[in-house]
């Protein structure tokens, strides 16, 4: 009798054993789960005992056998090539696109996927998969792009929550442009150290009472900085007669004096104080777009401001130009709104624009209105409005800074029915 041990592990005569035994026989299916397991060994080991190629090849085999596997032993596998430094790029992407009990592991945990594996996943797999994606730990801005562009309120709202994701500033310009249809997004939003002006200030116009109140706490800054710095460069632009525009446009933000002194003298009104008085008896789109002109505003902002449902811009309005705080009733008043309830108590809205009113500083006033007439009007050209129309996000790129403001705060006036 021959030595068993001096037998192959394998020979053809096992081979036709192992076929007639039939699926269902069990020495297959340990072998089966043995072999998975081996191989994932071979895919796990340091660079020290395997190099690139032979775990490229193991795991090529390993795909083979996981893709008729049952599901607890993809996620056995899953979880045990988790945490390896190099996996295979075929491997880890088929992982990730599977169900999602096998795709978490490396999804949620593994440290070692590359950024081109986690978009393939972004673009390939399931909206469950891209939330997990959307709450890594150390999420970067190509990825967070990606995710973005899916347009899903649920990865949205993952990816805001993650503070250890990173986002870019078109990432947070296209989710405040999103809070118009999903404002639960607002909140989130207004935690995330990315959020800057340009987005606060657009945001506002459709965020509800809180979250107004704390955009204004929290971006209604002061340009005191700004002022001391640039105070030798009014006169130079003076000597130049005002010649730049874009000098002019950027003092004009800079500036101390909000009222327009060269629109008083055009106007038929003696004072601002005056055309809001008037405005209260009767308001008319003349006496609208001079009380614009008297601020220093163009007439689109004024518009905004007016048409405003919640009110508040009318207490930055008025604070903004030093007008007392009984305009802002006057300014109440002229747009036919109530002042008071039954029971002749101040109604909630009024009283809680009259209080930002008392409590917001005139300087920051200031660079609120400013930041809305800088944003809505200046940038206002016929392309940005036809961009507008056609709701061509596209043509973003093409845009400056406060045109993106303006396409963003005002897509919803200019949207054809």
């Amino acid at each position: 009798m021959s030595d068993p041990a001096a037998r192959p592990a394998f020979d053809q005569a096992d081979f036709g054993q192992v076929q007639d035994a039939g699926p269902t026989a069990p020495a297959p299916v340990r072998s089966r789960a043995t072999l998975l397991k081996r191989l994932a060994d071979v895919v796990c080991l340091p660079g020290s005992r395997v190099n690139a190629f032979e775990r490229s090849m193991t795991a090529d085999l390993l795909i083979e056998l996981l893709r008729e596997a049952a599901v607890e032993e993809r996620v056995r596998i899953a979880r045990r090539i988790a945490n390896v430094s190099d996996i295979p790029t075929s491997l880890a992407r088929l992982l990730m696109r599977d169900e999602l009990e096998v795709a978490r592991a490396l999804l949620e945990n593994s440290a070692t996927v590359g950024d081109g594996d986690l978009i393939d996943c972004v673009r390939n797999a399931t909206v469950e998969h891209r939330r997990l994606i959307a709450a890594r730990r150390g999420l970067n801005e190509v990825v967070a792009d990606e995710l973005v562009r899916h347009d899903e309120p649920a990865v949205t709202e993952a990816l805001l929550r993650n503070d250890l994701a990173r986002l870019s500033h078109e990432a947070i310009e296209a989710i405040v442009a999103g809070t118009r249809d999903n404002p639960r997004h607002i909140g989130l939003l207004l935690r995330r150290s990315e959020l800057r002006p340009s987005h606060a200030y657009v945001m506002f116009w459709w965020s509800d009472a809180d979250a107004r109140r704390i955009i204004l706490q929290r971006f209604a800054v002061s340009r005191e900085v700004l002022q001391e710095a640039v105070s030798d460069v009014f006169a130079m632009a003076a000597d130049e007669n005002w010649q730049d525009p874009l000098t002019r446009k950027a003092l004009q933000f800079i500036e101390r004096r909000q009222r327009n002194r060269a629109a008083l003298a055009r106007s038929p009104f003696e004072s601002l104080d005056e055309a809001v008085m008037v405005a209260s008896e009767s308001f008319t789109r003349e006496v609208a777009e001079e009380i614009s002109y008297l601020s220093g505003l163009k007439p689109m902002t004024g518009a905004k401001i007016f048409t405003d449902p919640g009110g508040e811009p009318l207490a930055i309005l008025c604070k903004a130009t030093g007008l007392p705080r009984k305009n802002v009733r006057l300014l109440w008043r002229a747009l036919r709104r109530p002042e008071t309830d039954a029971a002749g108590n101040l109604v909630p809205a009024l009283e809680r624009v009259l209080t930002l009113f008392d409590t917001i500083a005139v300087d920051r006033a200031q660079t609120v209105l400013r930041y809305w007439n800088w944003s809505l009007s200046s940038a206002l050209t016929p392309s940005l409005i036809r961009a507008i129309r056609e709701g061509d996000e596209q043509a973003l790129d093409e845009f400056s800074q406060p045109q993106r403001a303006a396409m963003l705060a005002l897509s919803g006036d200019f949207r054809r029915p």
